[in-house]
C-alpha cells in the first residue's frame, strides 16, 4: 500500500495544485516512486492521455513533476463547465454527459466505486500518493455528498495538510475558520497547516503562527512565498489573466489571446509567454485589443456562446478590421471553429441552431455527439501569408474537441463524398494519430488567417521562434535570438525550481512524519 497525502485548501486558488506538484517532485528527487490523485476535478483546461482519455491537466502536470506517466486514474472524475449551471461529466477519461448542478449533485455519490478502483490502482503501483483536494473543505452546504475533500480523505485514510493563501489577506480566520467548521473526526485528519504565497520578512509572522497553533492545535509545518516557478494552471482564477503577469515583456512582438468566458487550454501560450521576444496579453474588451502583431482565438467549451459574446462585446468586429489590415489572426480548436462560415448545432450539443461564423476561414463546423480527443505529431505542410516559413516544421500536440470541420459549399456544409474535406484533404498539416496510427489532415490557412485543432502547436521552440522570427520580418525589424528550449525543457527546470523553494520554506521531516515515512 502507497503512503498517502493530502493537499486541501481553505478556498480555490489557495495554490493546492501548486503544492501538489512541488511534493511530487520532491518526493521522486527522493528516490520514490508518486502519483497524484484527484477524485473529482472542475477546469476547463485537460489533457488527452497516451490511449487517448481525458484528465484534468493539474493531475498532468503533478505527474510530469513525479516523472510518471499521466493516467486517467489520476482523475477519475473530470467536470468541465459548459454554462454558469451545468457541466459535461467525464469518468474515468470518457464523456459520461451533461449534467446541472442539480443533477450532479444527487448523481455523485453513484461515483464513488470509480473513484475507489481508481485509487486502488494507483495505490498497487506507487510508494506515494500526492492527493489533492477541491475547493475548502468547510463547505457546509456539500459537505454530506463530499466526494473530494475530507469525505475522501475518510475514504483512503489519508492525512491532511490545511494550506490558506495570505496574499488575499485574513490567512488566520482562513485557517482557524476552516478548522472550527469541521466535525471532530476531520478535524483530527488536519495533521499540518501551511501559510502560502507570502510576501515579506516571515519573522513579522511569528506571533500570529504562535497563536494559529494554540488556538487550532495543529502546528505550521511551512510559510511559502510566491515562488518564480512557472507551473502549467488550469484555473480561471490564474494571474495570467488578472493583469499582474499579462504583458510583462516590454518586447518587440505583440500578441493578444482573447480571453473568451469558457476559455480552455489557455496552457497552449506558455512558451510564447516565456519568449523574451514577446509581450503576450489576454484581452476582454474589444477598446483593450489594440494593434498587436497576432491576435489568438483558443480554445472554448462553449464556441457558440463564447462567439456570441465576441459578437455583442464588439470584439468580433475588432479583430475583423485587424485582419483586413494584415494582422495575423489564429484560432485553436473553437477558436479555429469561430473562424469558419457558419457552426451548426443540430444535436443541442452547445446552444442549438446555426450560428454564422466570421467568415475569415472557408470552413464550417457541425456539432455531433462524438468527441474527438487523442495525442497527434504533425508537420506544417499548406501555410500562407505571414508564417508560411512554418512549412516543413514538425510538432507535436493533441485534440479535444466536439465537431467536425469540413470545407463550406455555396449551399452549406457539402455532404457528398467528392467534396473538398479539410479534415481528411489538403490543410495546413499533415498530422499522425498516435492512438490509431492514422493519417489525416488538419487545419488551414488562407493569407494571413490560420486555423487549427491541434492544442499544443506552440509547445516546441522551432514553432515559437519561426513565427516570432516571422513577425518580426513582417515589421521591418531583427530579433535577438533566445536560446532554443522547449515545453518539455522548459517545464522541467522548472519543476526542480519549485521543490528547491519549497523544501526551502517547508519542513519535509514533519511532513515525511505525518505520512509515516
Amino acid at each position: 500500500m502507497a503512503k498517502t497525502i493530502m493537499i486541501q485548501g481553505t478556498m480555490s486558488g489557495a495554490g493546492k495544485s501548486f503544492l501538489c506538484a512541488g511534493l511530487c517532485r520532491i518526493f521522486k528527487q527522493d528516490g520514490y516512486k508518486v502519483a497524484p490523485f484527484k477524485s473529482q476535478n472542475m477546469a476547463l483546461n485537460s489533457f488527452i492521455t497516451k490511449d487517448g482519455l481525458e484528465m484534468g491537466r493539474a493531475q498532468a502536470v503533478q505527474a510530469e513533476a513525479a516523472g510518471a506517466e499521466p493516467v486517467s486514474e489520476m482523475n477519475p472524475i473530470l467536470l468541465k463547465p459548459t454554462n454558469d449551471t451545468g457541466s459535461q461529466v467525464i469518468v474515468n477519461g470518457e464523456v459520461l454527459g451533461n449534467m446541472s448542478a442539480r443533477e450532479y449533485f444527487a448523481y455523485k455519490r453513484k461515483l464513488v466505486p470509480d473513484i475507489m478502483r481508481a485509487f486502488g490502482k494507483l495505490d498497487a503501483q506507487y510508494d506515494i500518493i500526492v492527493i489533492e483536494g477541491a475547493g475548502s473543505p468547510a463547505e457546509i452546504n456539500l459537505k454530506a455528498e463530499d466526494i473530494v475533500n475530507m469525505g475522501l480523505a475518510k475514504l483512503v485514510d489519508a492525512p491532511v495538510i490545511l494550506a490558506g493563501d495570505i496574499d488575499r489577506g485574513g490567512v488566520f480566520a482562513q485557517l482557524l475558520g476552516t478548522i472550527l467548521l469541521l466535525e471532530e473526526e476531520e478535524k483530527a485528519r488536519i495533521k499540518g497547516l501551511i501559510i502560502n504565497k507570502f510576501r515579506g520578512d516571515k519573522t513579522i509572522l511569528d506571533p500570529g503562527i504562535a497563536m494559529l497553533e494554540e488556538r487550532g492545535h495543529i502546528p505550521v509545518v511551512g510559510v511559502t512565498p510566491y515562488l518564480p516557478a512557472e507551473i502549467e494552471e488550469e484555473d480561471s482564477l490564474t494571474e495570467r489573466f488578472s493583469g499582474k503577469r499579462a504583458g510583462k515583456n516590454r518586447a518587440t512582438i505583440e500578441i493578444a489571446v482573447i480571453l473568451m468566458p469558457r476559455i480552455s487550454n489557455f496552457t497552449d501560450f506558455m512558451l510564447l509567454e516565456n519568449r523574451k521576444e514577446v509581450s503576450l496579453r489576454y484581452v476582454r474588451r474589444a477598446s483593450d485589443l489594440g494593434r498587436p502583431d497576432m491576435i489568438i482565438l483558443p480554445g472554448t467549451k462553449n464556441t457558440m456562446g463564447d462567439l456570441l459574446w465576441m459578437r455583442r462585446s464588439g470584439l468580433e468586429s475588432a479583430i475583423l478590421k485587424a485582419a483586413k489590415e494584415g494582422a495575423v489572426i489564429f484560432g485553436i480548436c473553437g477558436g479555429y471553429q469561430m473562424l469558419g462560415e457558419f457552426l451548426r448545432d443540430p444535436q443541442k450539443i452547445e446552444n442549438g441552431g446555426a450560428v454564422r461564423g466570421m467568415g475569415l476561414l472557408p470552413v464550417e463546423t457541425v456539432f455531433t455527439g462524438a468527441k474527438t480527443r487523442t495525442r497527434i505529431e504533425g508537420i506544417f505542410t499548406e501555410v500562407q501569408g505571414t508564417l508560411r516559413n512554418l512549412k516543413g516544421i514538425a510538432f507535436e500536440g493533441y485534440e479535444i474537441h466536439m465537431g467536425e470541420t469540413k470545407a463550406a459549399g455555396e449551399d452549406g456544409m457539402r455532404e457528398d463524398d467528392g467534396a473538398a474535406d479539410i479534415v481528411s484533404g489538403a490543410g495546413m498539416t499533415e498530422i499522425t494519430d498516435r492512438v490509431t496510427g492514422k493519417k489525416r489532415c488538419d487545419g488551414l490557412s488562407k493569407e494571413n488567417i490560420y486555423g487549427t485543432y491541434v492544442h499544443g502547436i506552440f509547445d516546441k521552440d522551432e514553432v515559437t521562434a519561426d513565427i516570432i522570427r516571422s513577425l518580426a520580418k513582417k515589421k521591418g525589424i531583427e530579433t535577438g535570438g533566445q536560446k532554443n528550449m522547449d515545453l518539455a525543457q522548459f517545464k522541467e527546470t522548472q519543476y526542480d525550481l519549485l521543490a528547491a523553494g519549497l523544501r526551502e520554506h517547508m519542513d519535509m521531516e514533519a511532513i515525511y512524519r505525518i505520512m509515516g515515512l
